[in-house]
This record gives structure tokens, sequence and C-alpha cells, in this order.
């Protein structure tokens, strides 16, 4: 129900499947990550107080990113910083992933809705290198 996509002793990606459930609360990031993912199930009439967030000066050095699978199935495929392709894994209507480090590309296996969230400010050109990725039948998609 939650998989991390390590490489070289880094983690590239995290996804929650759209079946996980657990009682609380629980977050899949380390607190150094400059976007943080986590998952809360409370009963009715729990309360989570209101609060303020407080002006912390933070430094962001790579954009990490995460799509919530509103619906259809999207093959993402896995990179390495060097852009050598390592595997792929299929996500489906429900699933959510946060992706931190390496690259990634995507092909929509059907028609898909995704919702994505990341850090701004968006930077153009300078936020990203784009190259050649692989093709379909190239993919190695693990379960």
């Amino acid at each position: 129900m939650i998989e991390k996509i390590n490489h070289d002793g880094r983690t590239l990606a995290v996804m929650l499947q759209s079946g996980y459930r657990q009682d609380g609360i629980t977050f899949f990031t380390p607190d150094d990550f400059s976007q943080q993912l986590g998952y809360m199930n409370r009963p009715e009439g729990y309360v989570i107080s209101p609060h303020v967030h407080n002006p912390v000066v933070r430094e962001v050095q790579y954009t990490k990113e995460v799509l919530f699978i509103k619906s259809g199935r999207v093959r993402v495929d896995f990179y390495d910083d060097d852009q050598t392709y390592l595997e792929s894994r299929v996500l489906e209507t429900g699933d959510v992933i946060l992706l931190a480090y390496g690259g990634h590309g995507f092909e929509m296996l059907e028609p898909t809705e995704m919702i994505e969230v990341k850090q701004g400010p968006y930077a153009g050109d300078q936020d990203k290198t784009r190259f050649e990725g692989i093709s379909a039948d190239q993919a190695v998609i693990k379960p």
C-alpha cells in the first residue's frame, strides 16, 4: 500500500495506493524533505485546533511534486539523476505519488485526470531539464 522507490540510497518517490488505511496520522517522508506527504484518518468529532503557520525561512533546492490520480491510469517511468532509466509503475484512480529526486516521465494508459501540487514559484526553463525517455515497449513495470 506504501512503496518507496529508492536508488543509490536516495528516495526517488513515495507511492500511496488508494486502498491504504490506518488510524491516526502517518507521515511517509523524512522531516528534511521540502515537501511532506502524510495521511490522516480521524474519527467523527476529532478536532484539529485552529492554527496559523509561522513564517519560517526555508531553502528549496529541488522541486518535489505530489500527483493525485483523480481518474484513469498512468505509467510512471523513473530515471536516475544521470537520466538513466530504472523502472516503471502504474498508478490508478485514487493513488498518490510524491516525486522527490531523480527523473520521471509519464504515459497515460487511459484518459487520466491528475492534480499536481509542487513548490513555487515556477522558474520556467530553469526549473527542469527535458530529455528523451523510453518507449512503451521498453518499460519494465514492477507490481
